[in-house]
C-alpha cells in the first residue's frame, strides 16, 4: 500500500533527522570509554542518522497501521462531507487562528514561561476550534448571506434604467417535503399540475427515515416506504420540477425529524409541505410557512352546506348510539343521526352541520324520512 510506505518513509526520515542532530552529543559522552574516533564531525552525524532512522522505525513499527487507518478514516470523512461544510469550516478555522496570532503578539514578550509559551498555544487551539465550529454550524446562514448579496449584485448589473417603474417579481419559496407527504403520494400529482412552484427540497435525514421505513420488517411499513421512494423517483425523472437534495445535517443535537424540518425551514426561509396535523400546528406556532396537503384536498372538495339534501348509502354504525356512517365519493365521512336502522340502505339525508379541520372534514346529517315524520 502506497500510503503505508509513505508513512514508513516519513518515520525513517524523522528518526534520521533526530539522530543526526542529537546522537552526536551522546557519542561525545562515549569518549570516556576510549572510542573517541566516533566523535569525529565526519562520522558522528551520519552514524546518528542511521541509528536514529533504525531505532525510530523499530519503535514505531506497530504504530504504522494505526496511522494509516486514521488517515483513511479522515480521508473518507472529508470526501463524504459537503463542499460548503468544508469551506465554511476551514474559513472559520483560518479566521480563528488569525485572531489567535494577533492576541499572541501582545503576550509573547512577557518574561514568564507559562504566559509566553503555554498560553499562546492554548489560545491558538481554543480560537481555532471555536472558529471551525462557528463556521461549520452556521454555514447555512453564511451561504444565504452570500447568495442574497450575489443576487442583489446581479440585479443591479442587469437592471435597466427604466426597471424602477416595473413591479419587482418575487421568486417562490423553496418547498421542503416531510416523510408523511412523500409516502402519501399526492404531492407528485400536485406538482404535475403546476400548482406547486419553486424548488422542491428533500433533506437527507428525511430520505434516511424513508429508507428505514422501506427496510422495516413490518410489511405495511415496508410497502409505504417503498411507495415513498417510488414517488421521489417519479418526481425527479418524470415531472418538470426542480428537485434538490439537502445533504447537510447541521442539527445533530436535534433527534426528531420534524424538529429538524422546522429548523431547516427557518434557516432556508422555505415552506414545509406536509399532511401531518401535528407538524402543521408546530409550524404555525413557530411562524414557519406551511402547506398542508389535506387543507388543499378539503378546499377542492364539493361544498356542502347545512340544509342541503344528499343521497347516501349507510354502511356501518357510528360511535354514538343509533348513529350510522356513510361516505361521499371523495371519501368524506357523513355521520347520520338515527341512521343505524338504515345500515345497508340508500336513503336521502338532510345536512345539519359541517365540521372542517386540517385533519379532514366531517358532515353531520339526519334521515330525511325522520324530518318528514316530524
Amino acid at each position: 500500500m502506497v500510503l503505508k510506505r509513505v508513512v514508513q518513509l516519513f518515520i525513517v526520515i524523522a528518526g534520521g533527522t533526530v539522530g543526526y542532530l542529537y546522537i552526536p552529543k551522546l557519542i561525545g559522552l562515549m569518549d570516556y570509554f576510549g572510542i573517541g574516533w566516533l566523535d569525529s564531525p565526519y562520522v558522528a552525524p551520519y552514524v546518528g542518522l542511521v541509528l536514529g532512522a533504525i531505532i525510530l522505525y523499530l519503535l514505531t513499527f506497530w504504530l504504522v497501521d494505526y496511522i494509516v487507518h486514521f488517515v483513511q478514516w479522515l480521508e473518507e470523512t472529508l470526501l463524504k462531507a459537503p463542499v460548503t461544510d468544508l469551506f465554511f469550516g476551514s474559513l472559520g478555522l483560518i479566521i480563528g487562528l488569525f485572531i489567535a496570532y494577533i492576541i499572541n503578539q501582545s503576550i509573547k514578550d512577557i518574561q514568564f514561561v507559562v504566559v509566553s509559551q503555554v498560553v499562546p498555544l492554548f489560545i491558538m487551539i481554543l480560537l481555532g476550534y471555536l472558529g471551525f465550529q462557528v463556521g461549520f454550524k452556521r454555514r447555512e446562514e453564511f451561504a444565504n448571506i452570500w447568495t442574497i448579496a450575489r443576487k442583489d449584485k446581479d440585479k443591479k448589473v442587469d437592471k435597466p434604467e427604466n426597471e424602477e417603474l416595473k413591479e419587482e417579481t418575487v421568486s417562490p419559496r423553496a418547498k421542503i417535503l416531510d416523510t408523511s407527504v412523500i409516502i402519501d403520494g399526492r404531492i407528485a400529482d400536485i406538482c404535475q399540475t403546476n400548482f406547486l412552484e419553486g424548488t422542491i427540497i428533500i433533506p437527507q435525514f428525511v430520505l434516511e427515515e424513508l429508507q428505514h421505513i422501506a427496510d422495516s420488517s413490518d410489511a405495511l411499513k415496508r410497502n409505504r416506504g417503498r411507495r415513498g421512494l417510488d414517488v421521489l423517483n417519479r418526481m425527479q425523472k418524470d415531472l418538470r420540477v426542480n428537485v434538490e437534495m439537502y445533504d447537510g445535517d447541521s442539527f445533530e443535537d436535534i433527534q426528531e425529524v420534524d424538529s429538524k424540518l422546522v429548523k431547516l425551514a427557518k434557516v432556508k426561509n422555505a415552506t414545509v409541505v406536509t399532511n401531518d396535523f401535528n407538524l402543521n400546528k408546530v409550524c404555525e406556532f413557530q411562524n414557519v410557512h406551511v402547506l398542508n396537503i389535506n387543507d388543499l384536498a378539503n378546499a377542492v372538495k364539493p361544498v356542502v352546506l347545512p340544509g342541503e339534501e344528499l343521497t347516501v348509502q349507510v354502511i356501518k354504525d357510528g360511535k354514538e348510539q343509533n348513529q350510522g356512517v356513510a361516505y361521499l365519493d371523495d371519501g368524506t365521512m357523513i355521520v347520520v343521526e338515527e341512521g343505524k336502522a338504515y345500515i345497508g340502505r340508500t336513503i336521502e339525508v338532510l345536512i345539519t352541520s359541517v365540521l372542517q379541520t386540517s385533519a379532514g372534514r366531517m358532515i353531520f346529517a339526519k334521515p330525511k324520512l325522520l324530518e318528514k315524520a316530524l
